[in-house]
């Protein structure tokens, strides 16, 4: 029998049968000693109420732990709390690396109307989608971009996240987080990753609030290629293994782009700031 796992809880795991039957399942013995650790999203093979064989994942995400997703929908508020573009493009360099598609929902668009952002990541070539999830203006729109997906949202505490994955399944199965008003942080409330079903072959999971966005597997000089903007032009730079940062702009043809405005500044700078900062993780990892 195969099955998708939908929850993980210690060593137990919720998994869905092909037929949509739910069950509790625990992991084989020979699984941990091939060091094989099933995680949400995992299609696995179950036999005697046991999972004894992983199949192989498409993508695998470490933190949080989830396999086999087609997208990553990233929540921003475009106010209270203020968007973290730089979190941002930290996090779509990652799904770029994953080779998963990503989707921008700036919610909270009562508050100001976060059309800068929204012109911005499109011209980049993301799809935007701006919400206002306590009014539910933009679920219809949400949903169809949800069909026949395994979707993770992912969006620092506060942003809405939560209020939009309870809305999409007409129930609180998530607590809604709080933003403290004396710093306008959210609260981070979410602690478990989960697959919940929206309906057929349309599955959605929450994760834990990000506060910060590890991306240390990327080379620091393979990150040009992760902002997808740079890769028309990253083939005709003078020097193979370009920065795009510290060479003449006559060399650099990403930099040239940038002067005739092929390039938006933010991203450039934000790219700027991870490729110094893996290529400082780098250097104190091997020296």
């Amino acid at each position: 029998m195969i099955g998708t796992i939908i929850q993980n809880i210690s060593n137990s795991y919720k998994v869905v049968d092909e037929k949509g039957n739910v069950l509790i399942c625990t992991a084989r013995g020979k699984l941990k000693q091939e060091e094989q650790i099933p995680v949400v999203g995992d299609k696995v093979k179950i036999e005697n109420g046991a999972i004894s064989k992983i199949e192989k994942r498409k993508n695998y995400i470490k933190r949080p732990k989830i396999a086999n997703i087609d997208q990553i929908i990233f929540v921003l508020a475009v106010k209270d709390p203020k968007p973290d573009i730089l979190l941002l493009d930290k996090q779509l360099a990652f799904a770029e690396n994953l080779g998963v598609k990503s989707i921008i929902v700036l919610n909270k668009c009562d508050l100001a109307n976060g059309d800068e952002i929204k012109e911005l990541y499109e011209k980049v070539g993301y799809t935007v989608l701006k919400m206002q999830a306590k009014n539910k203006i933009g679920m219809e729109e949400l949903k169809s971009i949800l069909k026949d997906k395994i979707t993770v949202f992912s969006g620092n505490s506060g942003v809405g996240k939560s209020t939009i994955i309870n809305s999409l399944l007409k129930n609180s199965v998530t607590e809604e987080g709080e933003i403290s008003n004396k710093n306008k942080r959210g609260k981070n409330t979410t602690t478990a990753v989960t697959l919940y079903e929206l309906e057929k072959n349309t599955y959605i999971a929450d994760t834990p609030g990000f506060s910060t966005f590890d991306i240390t597997e990327i080379e620091y000089n393979n990150l040009d290629k992760e902002f997808i903007e740079f890769i028309p032009f990253i083939s005709e730079c003078k020097y193979v293994g370009c920065s795009h940062i510290y060479e003449d702009i006559k060399e650099c043809n990403v930099k040239m782009a940038l002067s005739e405005g092929k390039i938006s500044l933010s991203r450039y700078n934000n790219y700027k700031k991870i490729y110094e900062e893996l290529k400082d993780k780098y250097k104190r990892r091997y020296n």
